[in-house]
Order: structure tokens, then sequence, then C-alpha cells
């Protein structure tokens, strides 16, 4: 076995290329400090791929691999979703690593996703050296210029004496506040650079000032306001979004709603914060929500938001959006407070210590709101039948529901797993099928919507906490954008991932628009594929087809028992649908229960 270039060999800062002699005593090379910094930081695996400018890291962390694990994962895209998996599983940071040029830009992708749902992830990526900055030398890209929108910060580093404090600013930085991305880009003669590392760093940040977990003076005026808003309504619903979740706040939320009998609704993002069968939880919001949570908030006249932004996909027309409710908006990011819907009473502060604030103020009455739910009950009974789904004549033998059914079936006896969605039609499937019972048991990319999510997600989630079984859910178009990482999965030996691909032959979710809206021009949307379950058997995987509703639970049953990662293939209807659905610029009230309330509504506003 090769072991390469002795571990600290010097290297000139010049030219970059080795010099003889030992390093004066205590000084590391930038690479090191590096790896010692993330070390320091609690980092134990990192996702991603060596190249030109990144190399002096990678050299360096072979002294370190013992104490960081690296995965190698087969694209940067892939390295950023693992890396977002991870953090999501777990509340910790995530890191990815790739080099400069291509494999920073590379990792846009990821980045924009984890900004837009909060996620806290470090990129760490190689640079040219400092003096061919700004030449268009090779593989250089100005990745900080890039992503100044899509980061919380981000780092230009041309020194080796900055890493130290560079890394605990940006960690800092990407879990405190609402959580989200930071760039560190770092030159590749700063990783060459020799010194002694100052470890007792003073962070300097100016202007970022994160909502204290100590509630201030104006906050606790909101909160009184909050309470009082509370205890005058008749009608009240709390919208529970993404930030229970990141800030552990699923118990405290299931306190609250238990001791003032006030009912529950949480966006995808917020999805396992109530358990699904708890019966003040009502379901999801939204587009593809439920259409008497729908009428719930359309009819609330206190409307409690806890850590969700009001994203379009919830609100429908902003300006019908829960039109006689009362708004209190509580969210760590003092710049969403009002931005999309105005806030009657805005909370700055963290989900869980303002829901443990404000509970012990609130009186034991459970049974205050009885009428109230039994309102929403009452829409629930109505519009059931029209939303279920069921299994239409002349249709294929397995229908996208019986996928979820059986997973739900032998899902329900266990606690030991989580799902990752992709994006698409199977992604709001899962969000209104499957039984939610748990905080970080379902992740996805709501904000973005990220083909191809699923697979290197779930991997790093896998990876993180190795007693659960992770299922990626995907579509046959977002499965086939990073079907490369089941390479990866195989050579990290992961056995708990399971892929079920929810295989319809099209690009789903816009074939289905173009059905409704655009007379059925299925414009480049036929999808074709391999065959999933051979394409997977050659990545080392166990792979099944599954064409049959009568055979998907024992499939499910079968992979979940298999010591080994497996791939099942769900063909399932072409033409199947999700709903309900509320069309583009609707408000949330307007929603399609069905196909045949679709073409009654096209001919009723057909001219006659």
């Amino acid at each position: 076995m090769i072991d390469g270039p002795p571990p600290h060999i010097r290297f000139d800062s010049r030219t970059g290329s080795p010099s003889a002699g030992e390093p004066p005593a205590g000084q590391l090379t930038g690479a090191q400090i590096l790896c010692e910094a993330l070390i320091r930081e609690r980092v134990e695996v990192l996702f991603g791929i060596p190249g030109g400018c990144i190399m002096p890291f990678y050299h360096a962390m072979w002294e370190y691999r013992s104490q960081l694990r690296h995965v190698l994962v087969r694209h940067e895209q892939g390295g950023g979703h693992a890396a977002e998996g991870y953090a999501r599983a777990t509340g910790k940071v995530g890191v990815c690593i790739g080099t400069s040029g291509p494999g920073a830009t590379n990792l846009v992708t990821p980045i924009a996703d984890a900004w837009m749902d909060g996620t806290p992830l470090v990129a760490i990526t190689g640079q040219v050296p400092s003096h061919l900055l700004g030449t268009d030398a090779f593989q250089e890209t100005d990745i900080t210029g890039i992503t100044v929108p899509i980061t919380k910060h981000n780092y230009l580093v041309t020194s080796a004496a900055d890493i130290p404090r560079v890394i605990r600013e940006a960690f800092h930085i990407a879990q405190t506040g609402r959580p989200g991305p930071v760039l560190v880009d770092i030159t590749k003669d700063a990783q060459q650079e020799r010194c002694v590392p100052t470890w007792d760093v003073h962070m300097d940040l100016p202007g970022y000032r994160p909502a204290s977990r100590r509630a201030d003076r104006a906050a606790m005026q909101a909160i009184d306001e909050t309470v009082g808003a509370l205890l005058g309504a008749q009608r009240p619903l709390v919208l529970a979004g993404n930030g229970v979740i990141q800030s552990g706040a699923a118990h405290a939320l299931q306190r609250f709603a238990e001791r003032t009998g006030i009912p529950v609704v949480t966006t995808l993002q917020g999805l396992g914060a109530m358990p699904h069968d708890h019966p003040l939880m009502l379901g999801m919001p939204g587009m593809h929500g439920w259409v008497h949570v729908n009428r719930a908030i359309q009819r609330c006249d206190v409307l409690f938001n806890i850590g969700s932004r009001f994203d379009d996909r919830v609100t429908g027309k902003v300006s019908a959006f829960a039109p006689h409710a009362r708004v209190i908006h509580v969210d760590i990011d003092a710049a969403e407070i009002g931005k999309l819907v105005a806030a009657h009473i805005g909370v700055l502060g963290d989900a869980r210590d303002v829901l443990e604030t404000i509970t012990p103020r609130m009186p034991v009455q459970p049974d205050r709101y009885t009428m109230w739910r039994d309102e929403i009950a009452t829409l629930k009974r109505e519009f059931a039948p029209r939303q279920h789904y069921t299994r239409p004549l002349r249709t294929a033998p397995l229908m996208p529901q019986d996928v979820f059914a059986a997973f739900n079936r032998v899902a329900h006896s266990r606690r030991d797993w989580r799902v990752v969605t992709d994006v698409g039609q199977h992604q709001m499937w899962a969000a209104q099928l499957i039984d939610w019972q748990r905080a970080r048991s379902h992740i996805t990319s709501g904000g973005a919507g990220t083909m191809g999510f699923a697979v290197p997600a779930a991997m790093g989630a896998a990876i993180a906490d190795p007693t659960h079984t992770v299922w990626a859910f995907c579509g046959d178009g977002g499965f086939q954008m990073t079907s490369c990482e089941l390479a990866t999965i195989r050579q990290e030996g992961l056995t708990n991932v399971k892929v079920a691909v929810v295989n319809n032959g099209y690009l789903g979710m816009v074939r289905q628009w173009q059905q409704l809206f655009e007379g059925r021009r299925y414009s480049e949307t036929p999808l074709s594929g391999p065959d999933f379950a051979m394409l997977a058997r050659a990545h080392g995987w166990h792979g099944v087809t599954v064409e049959h509703a009568a055979d998907a639970e024992r499939a499910v049953s079968e992979a979940w028992a298999h010591h080994g990662p497996v791939l099942i293939d769900f063909r399932v209807e072409r033409e199947a649908n999700v709903f309900p659905m509320v069309p583009a610029g609707r408000a949330i009230h307007d929603m399609l229960h069905d196909e045949a309330h679709h073409e009654q509504l096209i001919a009723a506003t057909e001219p006659q």
C-alpha cells in the first residue's frame, strides 16, 4: 500500500512544490489547520471529491483519517445533498467539500437548497493560488460571488493564519439564528502555507445578531399580546413549520396543543412535528393539502404560526389567505415576520423557547374549542370521500397509493425509520399518505424543489444514524439525476438504505399540469429509463420490480428485512394525479378535488 509523502512535508508557498527540511516546531500547514479546526467543531463526516485546488487538504486529511470520515461521492451535488441529509437527520452542521471551478459550481444547487430550507451546512472549496485570482486561471471561478445570494455568509481565505477564526465563525453562523449554508473558499497557497495556529480566536461578526434564546423586553411584550389574542379566540389554529423541527420543539408543540385544545396543521417541512394520528392534528395545508385543512385556515379567527415562513405553496393567493384571522407569527428570523403575510403580532424568537414561555400562561382548557373542532371534523367528513384516492377502471394494477399503503402497513409497528423524498408527485403522495409520527422522520427538498435530492440525502441520513432504516422515495425522473450515488452507498457499506422508485414513465408533476391546464400537450414529459432493478444489481444492490398491488407489501417487508441496500422499482399507473390541488394564482379554498371536479370547472368556464 502506498502511503504517499510524509505527513509533514513542506511546500513552497509560491510554487506549490515540496521543499526539503523539517517544519519549525508548532507550525502546521493551512490544510492541517483546517483538519484540526473541523475536529474542534466536532465534525465526524465529510462528503466530497478531491481536485487540484483542494488537494493539499486531502493530503493532510490522511493524517486525520481516524477522526474525520470522508465519503467519496460520485458528484459534488450528491455530496452537498448528503451533507444536507446528515444535517436534517441530526440537527448538526453538514459538511461538503469540492475543488475550484466545476467542483465548486456543482455545489451551488445543494447550497441553494440548504438556503431555502434553513439547513445548517458548511461548504468548503479549494481556490486557485492567491497570485492567480482574477486571471481566469485554470478552474478558477468566483464561487464567493456566485453564492452571495444563497448563503448566510461566505469567505475567501488567502492566509493560513485566518483558518481557525473563519471555521469557527462559519460553524457559528451556520447553526445559530435561522440555520443555513456558509461557504468557505480557501486558496491553494493558504492550504500550503505554514504557521503556528492560534486557536483562542475572537469572532468578529459585526451586524450578525441572531435572536437570543432569552426573550428581551420586546419579545416578552409580544408574548403577552399573543396570550391575550389566543385567550380571546373562538376558532384558533396553530400552523407549525420547519422551525418547530429545527428547534426541537415537537414535544413543546404537543404539550401546548393538549393544554389548550387548539388544533394543529403542519407545513410540508413541519410533518412529524405532531403525530399523524393525534386527535388535534389536522394534516397539511396548501397547494396539495387536504380540503378541510385549507378551509379551517380560511375560517379561523387567530392563526398562530410557529416557525413557518408562509411559503406561497402554503398560502396560495396571499390577499385571500386567512381572511378572518388575526395572524401571530413566531420566527427566529426577523426578516420573515410580515414578509409575505402581514403579522398582527410578531414574536422574534426560537420556536421551542416561545412555546415553553407561552404554554404555562395558558389555562388548562382542552375542551374549550370542541365546537370549532367539530366544525372542522364536519368539513373533513364532507370532503374526504371526494379526495380519497381510488382505483379507476381501465388502469394499471398498481396505483401510487398502493405503494404508500403498503409502506404504512409494514412501518406501523416500527419506529426505526426515516423517509427522504425527492421532488414531484411522489413527494406529495408521501406527504399526504404516510403516517408521520416523529420529528426528523421526514426529510425533503421543500423551498428549492430539487430533483435528485433523495438518494444522496438518504445516504447522509443513513450515515448519521445507522440504527434507522432510511427509505428514499423517488420519481423515475429525479432518481436518474443522482442514481450514480448508488455506487457510493455500496462503497460505504451502508446496509440501511432502501430506495423506492415510484415509476410512471413521466416527469409526473409537469405532466399533470400539462394534462389539467395545457390540453394534454405532453411536451417533453414522457420519460424513458433503464431497468432500475437491473441497474441496482449492477451496483451490488438487491433490485426488485413490482407491478401489482398484491405484491407491494411483501416487497417492502422483504426489503426492510434484507441486510443490505435494496431498490424497488414500483411501476405504477402512468397518468395518476395528485389531488386535491390549488391551481396557480387561486386561493387555498378554491381547490380541485379530483379530475371530475376539474372537468366540471373547465366546462363551466368555457365560452358558450
